[in-house]
């Protein structure tokens, strides 16, 4: 889960705008699909007529059309761009891993080979790695509300970038996402309400049967991991292998099956909590670092906090070209998802604006060779996911009060967490499709889940909590910083996963693993990186 835009620091440019991840849902439960594997899809699996993805590459394209409607799979269908990297032992391929990158929103199709050196190494040996742009994102059937580019960036330019602070910018933000729900509405009504996870659930299950395995072996990172659940709960007998790395609580992501919240998703899921207590560790080891490794160190502990403390309360009176407090609040929190180089990163863009300097653009991360590298992600694409799953007041006025719990709690990030949903309000659609549970189906082979210590986007209680929900888990531990083990790596974590992806084999209950490279070890590294929810951490 990455917020920037609507979701999660899935993308782009100037410093992350606050996550409005859209829309409520009154949505409609699946039905009771509780056959002992799962339902099995009476249409054909599709074809994947794999070739090279450009000229030279490595990886190899193909385009899945599946049913719009999996209950009703006669009418429409919906094309699902799909990349795979084939297995570099083939003689000892064991089949295909499917991977999701998280939002919900990233596109598979550019994240997945940019992200491909992080798999294990005899992972990489013996699967063929597939992922894909999930329908409504990205290169396949998409959610896009605009009719050029050139639309779409009047649209973005409307509002405010970052958490919107006062009644003024406020209503801008409303205004604003309230014109994105309308224009939504007409463009394509029917694809909003058919971009759930049960939806996208049902596409990987067809993608499995295309690919020809008799069971799923997937990895899963953030929203990744509510998307692996879904799946283990819809076809419980499909399950040969599953990491979920990162987790959502299932049950407060989805208010325990009720469409009444009371609360925000991100703040009953805990990312406001979270936030605030790995910006307090990212303050504390930067004030024992020295300016070298940590560039905005006060020489101690309460020296930087209080000089963060001030920064913030300074940028409210007196921002720094566009850099606002309410643009540097998400750009703080999306900075903590990525120790290396993201911490190092995001404290020289403290550092900068501490100076009344505007930080310097990160570098991004190079294309992967795809057909296309830079798909449209508007924030209507993460939004229509999001709002077809998890519920949020639908009052706009709530939010305010919101705002004040999560900041009495969470301080200033907390404030950040608390218009994450605000969005919805304005959604227009409605799910046809929804898992809302339960989430104890018996799988056939235990799942693995993963949880980092200290994460400030899915605290590790989520993962314990995923861990104690599903009917068969074990939990390892990732004793350390940001937001996934995957792109946050550990040698440790990555010889467990590999055992399990393997050869089935678990962890040791209680076993507890450590990151590699602590942070602040090292002199200011240089570039992007791509994060789990579908983008670039410290890249404003």
């Amino acid at each position: 889960m990455h917020i920037s835009g609507l979701v999660a620091g899935r993308r782009r440019t100037r410093a992350v705008a606050i996550a409005t991840a859209v829309a409520c849902s009154m949505a409609l439960a699946w039905p009771n699909l509780a056959a002992a594997g799962g339902p099995t899809p009476a249409e054909p699996a599709p074809e994947l007529g794999w070739k090279p993805c450009v000229q030279g590459s490595p990886f190899d394209c193909a385009t899945a059309k599946v049913p719009l409607d999996h209950l009703h799979p006669g009418g429409r269908t919906v094309d699902l761009a799909v990349v795979k990297r084939k297995a570099t032992d083939p003689g000892r391929r064991i089949g295909t891993l499917f991977f999701n990158p998280g939002g919900p929103g990233g596109p598979g199709t550019v994240q997945m080979p940019q992200a491909y050196e992080k798999f294990p190494r005899e992972v990489r040996e013996r699967f063929d790695i597939v992922s894909w742009d999930p329908r409504g994102v990205g290169s396949s059937t998409a959610v896009n509300c605009f009719g050029s580019a050139e639309e779409a960036a009047d649209w973005a330019v409307g509002k405010p970038a970052g958490v919107p602070v006062g009644e003024k910018e406020q209503k801008a933000w409303t205004a604003a996402y309230q014109d994105l729900g309308r224009r939504c509405e007409r463009r394509d009504p029917e694809l909003l309400r058919h971009v759930s996870t049960a939806d996208t659930a049902y596409d990987l299950e067809h993608l499995r049967r295309a690919v020809g395995d008799p069971q799923l072996t997937y990895l899963g990172v953030s929203y990744g991991s509510i998307l692996g659940a879904t799946y283990a709960n819809l076809f419980p007998g499909k399950v040969r292998a599953m990491v979920l790395d990162s987790n959502w609580d299932p049950r407060a992501w989805t208010n325990q099956g009720s469409d009444d919240p009371r609360s925000a998703a991100f703040l009953r899921l805990g990312s406001d909590r979270g936030a605030a207590a790995v910006l307090d560790k990212f303050l504390a080891l930067c004030g024992a670092a020295t300016t070298d490794r940590c560039a905005f160190s006060a020489g101690g502990a309460d020296a930087t906090r209080k000089k963060f403390d001030t920064l913030m309360r300074r940028l409210q009176e007196r921002p720094v070209g566009p850099w606002t407090y309410g643009l540097t609040v998400s750009d703080v929190v999306n900075g903590l998802y990525l120790v290396q180089p993201g911490w190092t990163d995001l404290a020289g863009r403290l550092q900068a604006l501490w100076q009344g300097l505007q930080p310097q653009p990160t570098p991004l991360p190079p294309p992967p060779p795809v057909p296309n590298p830079n798909p449209y992600l508007g924030d209507e694409q993460a939004g229509a996911v999001f709002c077809a799953d998890s519920p949020n007041p639908r009052d706009l006025g709530a939010y305010r009060a919101l705002e004040k719990t999560a900041a009495d709690r969470a301080g200033d990030l907390g404030r950040h967490w608390a218009w994450a949903g605000a969005a919805c309000a304005g959604w227009p659609a409605v799910a046809a499709n929804r898992y809302r549970g339960p989430w104890d189906k018996a799988t056939a082979n235990p799942v693995l889940v993963v949880g980092t210590t200290d994460d400030p986007s899915t605290p590790y209680a989520a993962s314990q909590a995923m861990a104690g929900q599903l009917a068969d888990a074990r939990l390892l531990t990732n004793k350390g910083y940001g937001h996934t083990a995957l792109y946050n790596p550990s040698t440790c974590v990555r010889t467990h996963e590999s055992r399990y992806l393997v050869d089935g084999a678990l962890p040791p209950p209680g076993t507890t693993c450590e990151q590699d490279t602590p942070p602040f070890s090292t002199s200011k590294p240089q570039g992007g990186v791509a994060t789990g929810g579908g983008g670039t951490a410290g890249a404003p």
